[in-house]
Formats: C-alpha cells, structure tokens, sequence
C-alpha cells in the first residue's frame, strides 16, 4: 500500500482534491500538531517556517507529501523535534529585530516629541515648571530606555537576562504610574491658579483615562510572562499608549494658534492619538505577513485604545467627570 504522511494543517484541505477512490490506495497518516507546526514529514522534507503564509504553508506540505510515497518507512518525530529545536532561533530572528526595531522608533518618538517643549528650553534654561515634571520626565524616558534594553536582551538571545530585570521593570512601572497621577495634580491646581480651573480639570482626563488601560495592559503582560506571544504583543500597547503624550507635543508645536493660553480643548487629543494607533496597525500588518493573521491582543488592545481616546471627549465634560478631578485635586491640601 502507498503511503502518503498528510500534516493536519493541510489533510482537510487537500483531501478533497484526491480521487473518488483515494481512500483506498492511500493511507492519510497527520502527524502530531506539535510535529506539523513546523516542517512537512518525509525524506525530502524541507523546513518550512513558521512565519510562512498559510497559503505558503499549505504549498509546502503539498509539495512534500506528493513528493513522499513510502514503503514500510516511518517519520522518526524524535528527528524532527531535534530540527525544530535546532532551527527555533533562526525562525524567530526575524520578529525579535522587529520587535527591537520598533522599540528604536519608540525612543525616537518619546525624545523627539518632547524636544520642543521639554528638552530644548531645559538646554537653554527657559524651562518653567514645578520639580515634579522633572521627575515624572526622568521616569518615562527611563522607561523608553529600559523597553528598549528589554527588547534588546531578547533580540540577541538573552532571555534569562531580560527576565532577571523583570521585577525591575514592574517596580519603575509603578512609580512611574503614581509619577503620572501626582502630575496631573499638580498641573490642575497651577491651572485653577492661573484662571483655567475647568480647563485644567476636563483635559486632564486625556491622561487620566488612559491609567486604567495601561495598567491593565501591563498587569496582564505581567501575569502572562510564561506566554512571550502575549507577553510582547501586550508590552507593545503600552508603548503605544505612551506615545500618545510625545505625538500630542508635536502637534501642540505646529498647530497651536499664535498667543494661546491654557489647557487645549480635549477634542484636540484625539487625532495624535489616532497617529499613535498607526504603530498598532504596523504591528498588525507584520503579524498578517508572518503569521497569516493579526494576533488576538492587538485586535482587542487596538480597539481598548481607540475607544479610551474616542470615549475621554464626552466624558471629560459630564459634571461626573469634574467631581472626580476637584475631588483629586483636592489630595492635595
């Protein structure tokens, strides 16, 4: 009897194309998954990487199997989880450096969005603002920094070193979260000095909003150290969420109307915030083309943060909204 070894990712797809009376002269053995998620069986067999469409995929295992017809030879599945194991760094390479590289544009993004506002007039000395600023600027570059040297130690295979920083980086995030709420009290309270009390308190919810998501984002990421698909995909939205502020002080820079004064309107948040989403669809095209379909987090994640930036305007203008933030301004005597 012909034997033909059919991986269960192409068994139902190809079976149809058999003749009416292939069932009997052909012996359909699917290896297991764990086998099949990587190479087609057989002594031609080619790897065939994961990051392979799954049209691709399933070409390659049509190739091999027609190519493959056996006598009494069987697979040895232990040979073949040797050249997957063997095989795995190389499979991966490429969305470590994607990764790494994004963590790259993230830099650029916060040090370069703050220039105009923050890091020019402190080289110059016009910078005015309370202590607190300069605080809350340190620990969010320093988180830049260490998102990158995080994704760094992964890229060139140094794992356990990016895991042994792990309780380093829940530590900074969670200063730097209590940097940001601190802030923003400082911040309303200099406004209701200057005149822009109301003003202060509505546009403050832009960053106040996106708290309970980031932190949702980072505590899952967190809880899902043992699953780096998830891991990474969820440590990439809060990135993500951090650039809001960057992409906003561009924007601020360049359209701001001569002589304006105060807190902006909220609405004016929304559109940095959607050229923030872009880095979202970047990472989505990427998993389109590599893995033939976006992963499930920044399906979820994306719209998370679409609806925070499109929900604060509304919100930030109920009665509801401003007892909460004289309530928080209040913290702080």
């Amino acid at each position: 009897m012909k034997e033909r070894y059919w991986p269960p990712c192409c068994l139902l797809r190809t079976a149809a194309l058999q003749p009416a009376n292939a069932r009997a002269t052909v012996e359909y053995r699917p290896l297991p998954p764990i086998v099949c998620r990587r190479m087609c069986p057989g002594p031609l067999a080619r790897n065939v990487p994961r990051l392979a469409t799954p049209r691709a995929y399933e070409r390659e295992c049509v190739d091999n199997a027609t190519k493959t017809q056996r006598s009494g030879e069987r697979v040895e599945a232990h040979s073949i989880l040797q050249s997957r194991a063997a095989s795995d760094p190389v499979l991966r390479s490429g969305e470590r450096h994607f990764y790494l590289w994004m963590a790259g544009v993230f830099v650029l993004i916060a040090f370069g969005g703050f220039t105009p506002t923050y890091w020019a007039p402190v080289a110059s000395g016009t910078f005015q603002g309370p202590p607190i600023l300069h605080i809350h600027g340190a620990l969010l570059f320093s988180w830049t920094l260490f998102y990158f040297m995080q994704t760094a130690w992964v890229a060139s295979g140094h794992t356990p070193t990016h895991r042994a920083w792990g309780l380093a980086g829940i530590a900074l995030f969670s200063v730097m979260m209590c940097s940001i709420l601190v802030t923003k009290i400082t911040v309303m309270r200099l406004d209701d000095a200057h005149g822009y009390g109301d003003a202060g308190r509505r546009f403050a919810a832009v960053p106040l909003f996106a708290l309970p998501v980031l932190i949702g984002f980072f505590s899952v990421a967190v809880a899902n150290v043992r699953r780096p698909e998830t891991h990474k995909r969820l440590m990439y939205l809060v990135m993500v969420g951090f650039m809001h502020p960057a992409i906003a002080r561009v924007a601020l820079t360049l359209f701001a109307p001569p002589g304006a004064q105060g807190p902006p309107p909220v609405v004016v948040a929304v559109p940095p915030g959607l050229i923030a989403d872009l880095l979202i669809v970047v990472a989505l095209i990427y998993d389109w083309r590599t893995r033939g379909r976006p992963h499930q987090v920044y399906v979820y994640g994306g719209l998370a943060l679409l609806a925070d930036q499109l929900l604060t305007v509304p919100v930030s203008a109920t009665q509801t909204w401003m007892s909460i933030a004289k309530f928080l301004e209040g913290l702080a005597g």
